[in-house]
């Protein structure tokens, strides 16, 4: 029996054809180059829209990137903290953790990590969870916040990335909890956003993109048309010395800009929200976040 399986909407069919054309110079760029992903924030507490960014890891990792996630769990541990009848402290943006806290931490981070691990090998894909402990990855001293003492918070000294190049050359997705030790093996907690840009430094990865709640820069955030698509790290810096950049922006700008100046090509601040926005930075000529770069690639 013939059968008709022409589609009744060509034109949906074209645009589709068209969506993979425009992606395919992309692809050919980064083959087989890292990416690192910081991911956590609302992306990361809402069931679906988790799902839509392992999903698009996992096609980064498919097409022939080398992705690595660092994630986050600042709003599951503060759930976790609240169970046990403590209430969670914050100094400058970093948890305040006690020996108690830590212990909760590391746990609720391990959860995430085996959860994130899970996922990403539903969809056929083999992927490997580790902490800043594991291989010695992680190297920390104290971190103080204005000279206050605030616990069992890292400052990273230290990466060894042997154990990340390790499993990428076996073809592994490694999956980074942010945990580390001291010289004396203390556990300590460290943020993620500090920890995802150590790892690309360490690892030189071509790309480090942060999954945020925000749509990405602007100049004043209260005026949408200031929004800042493309910045070198420059004038990233300038803006942070004009002190135009300000709140949790602030950190993250600079560990944005220390990644590209320690050898990461490109920084990428996406909202995470926004379902499948990593791939529609990375695959599409417009994009839709804020891309930092170095100061040669301006005209690029």
């Amino acid at each position: 029996m013939l059968q008709n399986n022409r589609p009744e909407n060509m034109e949906e069919v074209l645009k589709k054809a068209e969506v993979l054309i425009e992606a395919l110079p992309y692809i050919q760029k980064f083959n087989r180059k890292i990416i690192v992903v910081k991911y956590g924030g609302s992306a990361m507490s809402d069931e679906e829209l988790q799902k839509n960014v392992i999903k698009d890891v996992t096609l980064l990792k498919l097409v022939g990137f080398k992705p690595i996630i660092v994630h986050g769990g600042g709003k599951e541990i503060s759930r976790w903290v609240g169970k046990v009848g403590k209430e969670s402290q914050f100094i400058n943006g970093l948890r305040v953790t006690d020996a108690e806290t830590m212990e909760i931490a590391e746990m609720v981070l391990n959860k995430v990590n085996k959860s994130l691990v899970t996922m990403v090998q539903e969809l056929g894909v083999r992927a490997v969870g580790v902490s800043g402990k594991d291989g010695g990855l992680l190297t920390v001293d104290k971190k103080y916040a204005d000279g206050q003492d605030i616990g069992y918070v890292g400052n990273i000294k230290e990466v060894n990335p042997k154990v990340l190049y390790d499993l990428l050359e076996k073809d592994f997705l490694p999956i980074v909890a942010p945990v580390g030790l001291d010289d004396a093996f203390h556990t300590y907690n460290i943020n993620a956003d500090d920890a995802a840009c150590a790892v690309a430094k360490a690892v030189g990865a071509d790309k480090l993109v942060f999954l945020t709640d925000i749509e990405g820069l602007y100049k004043d955030v209260n005026d949408k048309s200031s929004f800042i698509s493309r910045l070198t790290a420059e004038q990233a810096e300038e803006l942070i010395g004009g002190g135009f950049i300000g709140g949790g922006m602030l950190p993250k700008l600079s560990n944005c800009t220390s990644a590209i100046r320690n050898g990461v090509n490109r920084v990428h601040i996406l909202d995470g929200r926004i379902p499948h926005c990593l791939l529609l930075e990375i695959f599409t000529n417009q994009g839709i976040g804020t891309a930092i770069v170095r100061e040669d690639e301006e005209l690029a």
